[in-house]
């Protein structure tokens, strides 16, 4: 009999001595625990570089740091900085296990640095999971986002929630395109028509970084002239960003490009692309495979390598204002990247913002404008029917419609499709002096006078009572109510033209273009359509209902909206005409007029600094439960030259949608403002944020909610 057969016979029993030893050593090593995902107990640590740096994805200020962990060997190759990782948060100090800490639950977050040992004297915990190899925050990325959370009082996790797109596993598994290489540099075309429009684009294409605020011409141009920059940018090898208030005008400025570099050169960021191909879209710029870009407002920080030009459009459309925490503007961190990546900034519009005018006079950029001549070639005919005229005419009264207004309309119909722009309804009315219409502001800080129910007139800021108001302009003592809505709507139109097709814009539906043809298109501001060719003629309807807005930017958001309306009018030499409904001796009315945008904001800037109103101060608003806000003055730090002005009540949200971070429908909140000195804005934010962190540290309370530079302050 063999040994074998031995063996077989035998068992475990008549085996020999070494055979017994290895039997005895393989059931050691079963019951041994082995190593497992998530846990990692008992796993080895990577040999160089066992700590990880991870930023949690836990978007409370008291919680606004990294924490370290524990890297396991098997995670050593793909636990590299910027890649997504999982972690267990929340375990406690007694939940330690062979020097390891355990338990807590999984969190998302982000793997910031790979260190040799940890500051932290406790045990770690191991990092749970390596969510994916790629990585996806770069060191530029990671400090443009604490740069924004520090300006606007936030937390760093909240800001690359908007930063960082959700992953797509799909996605990162397709390889992106090879990179093109430079394009030639491209003619100047028609940025001609302004002074300094050639050598714009000359220091762009020589990688230069010239720093610009472009009044642009009225007109379809500007898009091209953006596609023009871009490829100046990209000649020079290196990238550029392009951030637009909507997906129409990405739409514009994706066409222009393609029509001057071709495909494949840049990348749009728009959500109305989905989840997954704009995330492919990402990564294909995340990994230099393209080097332009063009979306909307989360594009703000697309990361564009070798960044060398940033472009924002219209700045002070109110889509550039992200609702989200910590709600920055994309205005300003397009100006914190051209800081941080000392690249070029150019900031376009038909209009001309507050800020676009700070940033000429401060010197830090150049103005970029056409001649008057220019202008008045590109621009349409303005006239105005002002309260006199309306009370005059008896169109008016009957119809609803002023005599100038129907005759401009009758001839534009001639000729081509004319726009009707209707006001928005839903503007919450403030008082204005009855003789001379300027608004009736507060002699103690400068806020908005409201009339109560008793007849008493009381700040909407600082809450003080005014009981002797006179106009500062006329010397009036005469107060009225300021309009409030649109009065004429589409149904009344079609029944002045009975023969002519009525299209409407708003918000069901926007339409992007028109055809060219005899029409009239009723939109709501900001959703008009462009007509082939241009308009024959515009209608500006209920002026009253934008410069009566109870906000400091009325007049400013009003011109730029009638500016815009007729920038898509045919030039003056062709026959376009515009009529505004609203008093002509106002000043945005003067300046559309005129078609002096820049001159307007260069005189709000000059009276904003003599009443200490943003940009010229930087503001704060702190709103909540009264008790909440009261609290939460008593305890914050401010700076030595902070001024809080309220706290007062906020009007009561009525049924339908609300903001998001809005009060809920119903609930009575108060608001208290907080200014300081421009230099001053870094440490007001820093103690805002201070005192936020120790509440929710301490738990409990009501919520107060601070936003910095918010758009609407009253």
């Amino acid at each position: 009999m063999s040994s074998a057969d031995g063996e077989q016979d035998g068992g475990a029993e008549g085996a020999p001595p070494e055979q017994l030893a290895l039997i005895r050593e393989s059931v050691r090593q079963a019951k041994r625990p082995k190593a497992k995902p998530r846990t990692w107990r008992g796993a080895a640590l990577a040999g160089a570089l066992p700590v990880a740096r991870v930023l949690v994805d836990k978007g409370v200020l008291h919680l606004d740091r990294y924490f370290d962990y524990a890297v396991p060997e098997e995670l050593d190759a793909d636990a590299q900085p910027g890649v997504r990782v999982r972690v267990r948060f929340g375990a406690g100090r007694h939940r330690v296990r062979d020097g390891r800490r355990e338990g807590g639950g999984l969190i998302d977050g982000f793997l910031i640095e790979r260190l040799a040992e940890s500051d932290y004297s406790g045990p770690l915990a191991a990092l749970a999971q390596v969510v994916s190899p790629e990585p996806v925050l770069s060191a530029e990325l990671l400090g443009l986002a604490r740069a924004v959370a520090d300006r606007y009082a936030g937390s760093l996790a909240d800001v690359l929630q908007l930063a960082v797109p959700p992953r797509s596993a799909r996605a990162e598994q397709k390889a992106s395109p090879a990179p093109l290489p430079p394009p030639e540099v491209p003619e100047v075309g028609s940025w001609a028509r302004y002074e300094r429009g050639a050598g714009f684009l000359e220091a762009l294409a020589s990688r230069g970084a010239p720093r610009a605020v472009w009044n642009a011409l009225p007109g379809p141009g500007w898009s091209e002239e953006i596609a023009r920059a871009v490829a100046a940018t990209l000649a020079s090898g290196r990238g550029a960003l392009v951030v637009v208030p909507d997906g129409r005008a990405a739409g514009r400025v994706d066409a222009a490009l393609t029509a001057l570099l071709g495909e494949g050169r840049h990348a749009v960021l728009t959500a109305d692309a989905g989840p997954e191909k704009r995330y492919r879209q990402w990564l294909a710029v995340r990994r230099g495979a393209v080097r332009a870009v063009v979306g909307t407002r989360a594009a703000m920080f697309a990361p564009v390598q070798d960044l060398g030009l940033v472009v924002i459009w219209d700045d002070g459309d109110g889509s550039h204002s992200e609702p989200h925490a910590p709600q920055p503007h994309a205005r300003e961190v397009l100006l914190l990247r051209a800081a941080q990546d000392k690249c070029a900034f150019l900031l376009g519009s038909w209009s001309c913002t507050v800020e676009a005018a700070q940033l000429v006079e401060s010197g830090w950029a150049r103005p970029l404008v056409a001649s008057r001549d220019q202008v008045r070639l590109a621009a349409p005919l303005v006239r105005t029917v002002g309260d006199g005229d309306l009370a005059r005419d008896e169109a008016a009264r009957a119809a609803r419609l002023p005599t100038l207004a129907w005759q401009a309309v009758r001839e534009g119909l001639k000729h081509g499709p004319v726009l009707v722009q209707v006001p928005r309804r839903g503007y919450v009315p403030r008082m204005a002096c009855a003789q001379c219409r300027a608004a009736a502001r507060c002699r103690h800080c400068a806020g908005p006078l409201e009339g109560q129910d008793a007849g008493v007139l009381r700040c909407g800021w600082c809450g003080v009572e005014e009981t002797s108001w006179h106009c500062p302009e006329c010397g009036g003592f005469r107060l009225r109510a300021q309009i409030v809505g649109a009065r004429r709507t589409a149904e009344e139109l079609g029944r002045a033209f009975p023969a002519v097709p009525v299209r409407t814009s708003g918000r069901e539906q926007v339409l992007d273009t028109v055809p060219g043809t005899p029409a009239l298109v009723v939109s709501t501001p900001g959703a008009e359509p462009v007509a082939d060719g241009g308009y024959a003629a515009a209608l500006l309807l209920d002026g009253w209902a934008m410069l009566g807005r109870p906000d400091l930017r009325a007049g400013e958001d009003a011109l730029r909206r009638w500016i815009a309306a007729g920038s898509l009018v045919r030039p003056q030499g062709v026959g376009g005409t515009v009529v505004v409904v609203a008093e002509p001796t106002l000043r945005p009315v003067q300046a559309l007029v005129r078609w002096d945008p820049v001159g307007h904001a260069v005189r709000e800037l000059a009276e904003r600094g003599e009443l200490g109103f943003p940009p010229v101060s930087r503001m704060a608003a702190v709103a909540g439960g009264a008790e909440a806000v009261a609290e939460f003055l008593a305890t914050v730090e401010l700076p030595a030259d902070a001024e809080v002005l309220g706290p007062v009540p906020v009007p009561v949200a009525g049924g339908g949608a609300r903001r998001v971070g809005g009060p809920p429908v119903g609930e009575r909140r108060e608001r208290a403002l907080i200014r300081v000195r421009p230099g001053s804005g870094g440490a007001l934010a820093a103690a805002l944020k201070a005192a936020q962190a120790a509440r929710m540290a301490r738990g409990g309370g009501d919520v107060v909610r601070v936003r910095v530079d918010p758009p609407d302050i009253g």
